[in-house]
């Protein structure tokens, strides 16, 4: 059940906010926001709710055991305990079969018998709801906050189904004050409208209409692919994973905020980096914090010699690389940022920093699109022909024009992505306020008050823009589900 489905939007979330607005007392709206979202993850992966309870109820019972140890080692073997089990419970759903491909490519190459692969049904956001439960033992081992008195709340703080699936990636020191007083007001509620309206704008008007073009391009042969065609699909698909996730990103801040949650934003315009560095952080910022806090600190992180600190990023970055797949293209594609991020700790990055500002920004926008490649490519082999193609060396064959797939839907999409994945809209809105404080207090006023029913409309049209796209039956993929 996605946010962009006409079910989630005309049943599902009206009857959420109904009842939450109807229960009394924040422990009753609290119970109520379980069920719906117990509801809501079982509608697509019912055999695996009984997971995700047993899941949630042990990792309770190891945050107590955490909470109540004194003494320091045993401590370290009570959270030693819930990381192992709950890097278990990830590995076993997600790497099973891609730990027995690679043993069977070991026994292949030494004439042994092979193994049979166990073909282990992923669990959808299994790596969401694994680092929620991570962030929640380790939070309490670091007494940013005690375990939790109730077990629904650690229920609900996993479950709640605006992050279930696909984030951003929420800290129990976080949520669990938000869990026993948090309060809704109308402007809070009216600005999760909004957030929740642009997110779903995002999703349907642009990453979806750039989708067709991006997934037909990168099905093509090494024959077919010119490097026109192949330079519009990587546009494509850059803006399609930007605009699809923090779409949905957007779309879960909001919904929080119509519950009296706040969350972490997770994109700050990423695609207006000037390095590698201020592209991680500004791209899925839950992420990159994450692993900086839960695993590149611990490390050592900067702390001791640039070897050392090398070998930590590309540790990180294998290993961010990982989380998004099992596959060698998503390990390669979190060590080619890996290695970015070393070399701009050297004397190359030193450089970098003394380019004018547009070099910069051309720099960071061919690297982090080059990565794409690997990112979207099913394997090494489509990869490297994909790279050939964008650079001229694709095989002779029959290339496919670029007339086929830059349709006028694709091109205004691509037009509308490269407008807004920038801050056209802050800029506006700074604009308006800029307006009002340089006039009279009645002018201001006025200018207020029309830049509210501006906005106020811009929802509006937007929310039935998307009803219209939605009910036409447009592509409807989202990406980040897959993870």
């Amino acid at each position: 059940m996605v946010f962009s489905s006409p079910l989630f939007l005309f049943l599902f979330l009206p009857l959420v906010l109904a009842g939450y607005w109807l229960v009394p007392g924040i422990r009753g709206r609290n119970l109520w926001l379980l069920v719906a979202s117990l509801a809501f993850y079982a509608w697509g992966e019912v055999a695996f709710i009984l997971l995700l309870l047993a899941s949630t109820t042990a990792n309770y019972g190891l945050g107590w055991w955490v909470d109540r140890e004194q003494a320091p080692a045993r401590r370290k073997l009570a959270v030693a305990v819930a990381v192992a089990v709950n890097l278990g419970l990830l590995a076993f759903f997600k790497y099973a079969d891609f730990v027995v491909g690679m043993l069977n490519t070991v026994l292949d190459w030494r004439g042994l018998a092979l193994l049979q692969a166990p073909h282990v049904p992923m669990p959808i956001g299994i790596s969401f709801f694994t680092f929620h439960a991570l962030s929640y033992v380790i939070d309490v081992y670091r007494r940013k906050w005690t375990a939790a008195r109730d077990p629904r709340d650690v229920a609900l703080y996993i479950f709640f189904f605006p992050q279930l699936v696909a984030g951003p990636i929420l800290r129990w020191s976080a949520i669990a004050p938000q869990l026993v007083r948090r309060k809704a007001s109308p402007d809070q509620f009216a600005e999760g409208i909004r957030r929740f309206a642009g997110g779903l704008a995002k999703k349907v008007i642009i990453a979806n209409a750039v989708a067709v073009p991006a997934d037909q391009i990168f099905a093509l042969g090494p024959g077919e692919l010119s490097a026109s065609v192949a330079w519009f699909g990587i546009v494509c698909y850059s803006l399609q994973i930007y605009f699809d996730f923090s779409g949905y990103s957007d779309m879960a801040v909001g919904l929080g905020k119509m519950f009296g949650f706040e969350f972490l934003e997770n994109f700050n315009f990423p695609y207006i980096a000037q390095s590698m560095r201020d592209f991680w952080r500004r791209w899925h910022i839950s992420l990159s914090t994450w692993f900086r806090d839960y695993l590149y600190i611990p490390m050592g992180g900067n702390r001791g010699s640039e070897t050392r600190t090398g070998f930590n990023l590309l540790t990180v970055f294998f290993l961010c690389g990982l989380w998004h797949g099992a596959s060698w293209t998503f390990v390669a594609w979190g060590m080619y940022h890996g290695v970015f991020l070393v070399l701009e700790r050297t004397s190359a990055g030193a450089w970098l920093d003394r380019l004018p500002r547009l070099l910069r920004h051309a720099y960071a926008i061919l690297i982090f699109m080059l990565g794409w490649v690997l990112f979207r490519a099913d394997s090494f082999s489509s990869a490297w022909a994909y790279f050939g193609a964008l650079f001229g060396l694709a095989p002779d064959g029959a290339l496919q024009p670029l007339a086929r797939y830059a349709s006028r839907e694709a091109i205004w999409a691509v037009a509308a992505g490269a407008v807004f994945s920038g801050p056209f809209w802050p800029w506006l809105e700074g604009r308006f306020t800029k307006l009002g404080r340089d006039r009279s207090a009645r002018v201001a006023t006025a200018l207020e008050a029309g830049g509210i029913g501006l906005e106020i409309s811009l929802v509006l049209l937007l929310l039935v823009a998307c009803a219209a796209w939605l009910a036409g039956g447009t592509y409807n993929p989202f990406i980040y589900f897959r993870f």
